[in-house]
């Protein structure tokens, strides 16, 4: 399990609420956040529940919460806050992702560009000056 040196995604203060109270007292490694193929824009994300973290995935530890990475959706999260919104309409978790290029009219789907490698080196170099 490889645990981030820098960080490849954050929650807002709300977010990590929603997720400690969606997982309560499950006996659970941690929320799996991903992205999927399909929708009209390309790409959706994907959450769920993680009973066991695997070798290569990307844990993130922020405010209390663990957040588990698939690692073929790292380079699509990378930056990402998540955070969760209520509506009139309804409640749910949003992604403020700078990889993101597009999304359909709907909000189910999104186009999401691969972080280029002088991000992550920027973001490797802000975290050891840190």
């Amino acid at each position: 399990m490889a645990k981030a040196k820098f960080p490849i995604m954050t929650l807002t203060d709300v977010a990590a609420n929603r997720v400690r109270t969606l997982i309560g007292d499950r006996a659970i490694a941690g929320l799996r956040v991903g992205v999927k193929n399909g929708g009209c824009a390309g790409m959706s994300y994907t959450l769920d529940y993680a009973a066991e973290i695997g070798p290569y995935d990307e844990v993130i530890e922020d405010k209390g919460v663990k957040i588990i990475i698939d690692p073929k959706a790292l380079m699509f999260l990378f930056g990402t806050e998540m955070d969760f919104q209520t509506d009139k309409i309804g409640s749910g978790f949003t992604f403020n992702n700078p990889n993101q290029t597009g999304a359909c009219g709907c909000g189910e789907s999104v186009s999401l560009a691969p972080a280029s490698e002088a991000q992550i080196e920027e973001a490797r170099r802000a975290n050891t000056a840190g």
